[in-house]
């Protein structure tokens, strides 16, 4: 049975559920009550184009997200350390074993968390850095609802050891982790767990993987020159382009060794490529640079630019000359080198520059010069005019 369209509010519930970890049903019931209503439409579609499951829980909605490949972005922005990690996992497994709505106090699940915790080097509350990630777990944890605040203040605990804290588990404490087809102790490494997904995809697995790159990922790059997904892509493109523009307010664009969504309007709700960050006018600035040269580059058959950190360098400081003007004052005071890191941290985010782990030579990736901008050409004197 083919599946009609989706209406605008079908297509606003859908972005919801990709944009958000989940809905609480306490906190915003009438979206919760939207997606509800819409529960059968959006569990056919995400079931048969991207294998995901829609739980429809009584407190709350959770879309079960699992990526073909996970990427740096896609972790907590929160977490610094791996260590951050192992002790907000501790944290779950102490509320596991509690039941909704039980009390507990900071000392109790510090004292646990010190036990379960699974790094090379036990835990101590008296270093600063130990505390500093606890603080940082726990917040986190609050901030999910997986926890609840009753009474004092976690971030004075950074300070001292001997603060106490009152919290409370919630509804939702059991439900933060996905269940996986086996447990967790029988996988070697994380591609072992990521693999397992597929094994209950045994039915159209290339296509929800082409559907699940589109959907998370900035850009999907042909990888290899017989690249299965992008093959797909590339075969089956009308068909892709119907159904995203049907289900979706995005249209897909292919070109010889990219492919990705774009918004032909902009909607807030989504994270998009430029947002308003000063430093997407530099990206933009620097990557019309790149397309206007580009018979000056070297460009392998995927499509990629090798460059060094001294010639990336080198164009920021030929790009600064030419629009700096028109920068913030925070760049415009920054010398280009630094700018130029700055920016190949957020091109690395944005999966549009990789570093070669031999050489350290950077490579450019497809993208970077689909996507240009620049300032009219008064706006010197604009500037000027306007003192600023």
């Amino acid at each position: 049975m083919e599946q009609t369209a989706f209406d605008e509010k079908t297509q606003e519930a859908l972005s919801i559920l990709f944009e958000q970890f989940w809905v609480l049903r306490a906190d915003e019931p009438q979206t919760y009550q939207m997606i509800r209503e819409r529960e059968k439409s959006l569990k056919r579609y995400l079931s048969e184009k991207f294998g995901f499951d829609l739980i429809v829980h009584q407190h709350f909605i959770k879309l079960e997200k699992i990526p073909v490949d996970p990427k740096a972005w896609m972790g907590i922005q929160d977490f610094t350390s791996s260590q951050d990690y192992a002790i907000f996992c501790c944290g779950l497994a102490f509320c596991e074993r509690r039941t909704v709505d039980e009390q507990f106090l900071l000392s109790d699940i510090t004292e646990d968390i010190q036990d379960m915790y699974p790094g090379d080097f036990p835990l101590d509350w008296t270093n600063y850095q130990h505390r500093k990630s606890l603080v940082r777990a726990l917040m986190k944890m609050v901030d999910l609802r997986i926890i609840k605040a009753v009474d004092g203040d976690i971030e004075l605990f950074a300070a001292n050891e001997e603060q106490e804290v009152l919290y409370e588990v919630t509804v939702y404490a059991r439900y933060f982790m996905r269940s996986y087809p086996d447990d967790l102790v029988r996988y070697d490494t994380t591609r072992a767990i990521l693999d397992s997904e597929w094994q209950r995809h045994q039915a159209d697995t290339r296509r929800k993987r082409v559907y699940r790159k589109l959907m998370f990922s900035p850009v999907v790059y042909r990888e290899s020159e017989d690249d299965p997904d992008f093959a797909y892509i590339r075969n089956y493109r009308n068909r892709l382009h119907d159904d995203l523009e049907e289900n979706t307010p995005f249209q897909l664009e292919v070109f010889k060794n990219a492919a990705f969504l774009v918004l032909p309007e902009k909607k807030q709700r989504y994270t998009l490529f430029p947002d308003q960050k000063s430093i997407m006018s530099i990206a933009l600035h620097f990557q019309s640079y790149v397309r206007e040269h580009v018979d000056e580059f070297a460009i392998n058959p995927l499509g990629e630019i090798r460059l060094t950190k001294q010639e990336f360098s080198q164009i920021i400081e030929m790009v600064r000359n030419d629009y700096s003007s028109g920068w913030s004052k925070k760049y415009r005071d920054m010398t280009y080198s630094a700018v130029a890191e700055e920016l190949l941290h957020f091109y690395k985010g944005w999966e549009m520059i990789t570093v070669e782990v031999e050489t350290g030579m950077l490579i450019l990736k497809p993208a970077i010069t689909r996507m240009i901008g620049h300032y009219p050409k008064d706006f010197k004197v604009e500037v000027t005019d306007n003192g600023q």
